[in-house]
């Protein structure tokens, strides 16, 4: 049995796993410069080593699935940095290094990260108006990365920060379409009456929305990641109406402008220990960390699996 068929019966048993931190902000705390245009795709090339290591210490830290980085790797941000047509080098690059990390840990499963990601304007998180890409450019570069993943020896596509309702069908449909396993990562936020919404942020939009594309799409996992961990459990509770396999759940903590997150009133790994007891008290089956989190968090994580006797 593959590593990936070991892991998903382990969770169809009521197991719980953990996943890793995260990749690009990892990076950027370890000294690599995050590209002004780009992000954190970019940062693969000439970090091939880094980027191994920071996958082998989460492994250490008890992570059993490990995320290439490759959230930003597609075309559509890559081409304000003059690097377009790197974005398949790039994609494979990210999948060697976890693929060299989890050498000495045959069992881990590999993720790729397929993002539905446009360009955003300097200094905030916000879209750069004068680069929104056409849905045919869309769609041709997440096709691309996805087919990246699968060719460089991704076990499954995770499907990260799900918030757009015109981009998540071309994204599902792009990693459906490899024909590796997929897994679902939706992220919300807090309207000003407290509602649970979609993260996107030029309008209210009821997460439940982003939740039903998961209905008919043949995922294996499904959750909640880049969210804020005060707002992970209302999120769930949409996923689950319409989603009745595992759970996960990875927050984040602090906030981005563009190239650089800020590791601002980041969440303390004693206080992520308690958010993730809640979390798998409540059914949540895979835990770990997104962007401003890191190792500690990931070994809290292990803490909790542990806890269960799983």
């Amino acid at each position: 049995m593959t590593a990936y068929g070991k892991l998903l019966q382990r969770l169809r048993n009521g197991a719980v796993a953990v996943l890793d931190g995260p990749t690009g902000t990892e990076l950027q705390k370890r000294g690599a410069p995050m590209d002004p245009a780009a992000w954190c795709g970019p940062a693969t090339l000439g970090n091939d080593a880094l980027l191994s290591e920071i996958h082998a210490d989460y492994i250490a830290a008890g992570a059993e699935i490990i995320t290439a980085n490759t959230f930003a790797a597609s075309r559509l941000m890559l081409e304000a940095a003059g690097l377009a047509d790197r974005s398949p080098e790039i994609v494979a690059r990210a999948v060697a290094a976890a693929l060299r990390a989890r050498e000495a840990a045959p069992d881990v499963v590999v993720a790729g990260s397929l993002s539905h990601m446009v360009p955003v304007l300097a200094g905030t998180a916000d879209l750069d108006p004068n680069r929104v890409p056409s849905a045919a450019k869309v769609t041709d570069a997440i096709n691309e990365v996805a087919q990246g993943l699968k060719a460089a020896g991704c076990d499954i596509i995770i499907l990260e920060m799900m918030y757009a309702l015109d981009r998540i069908p071309i994204a599902l449909a792009a990693a459906l379409a490899t024909g590796l396993p997929v897994w679902f990562g939706m992220s919300a936020r807090r309207g000003a009456d407290g509602a649970v919404l979609s993260f996107y942020p030029y309008e209210d939009i009821p997460i439940d929305r982003v939740a039903a594309f998961i209905a008919s799409s043949g995922v294996d996992v499904a959750g909640a990641m880049h969210t804020g961990a005060e707002t992970v459990a209302g999120a769930l509770d949409s996923v689950r109406r319409h989603f009745a396999g595992p759970l996960m759940a990875y927050p984040d903590s602090g906030y981005f402008e563009m190239p650089d997150w800020k590791f601002v009133d980041t969440l303390s790994p004693e206080r992520y220990t308690a958010f993730a007891r809640q979390w798998t008290g409540e059914g949540v089956q895979v835990l770990g960390g997104c962007c401003g989190l890191g190792v500690e968090h990931v070994r809290a994580a292990a803490r909790v699996r542990d806890e269960r006797g799983q």
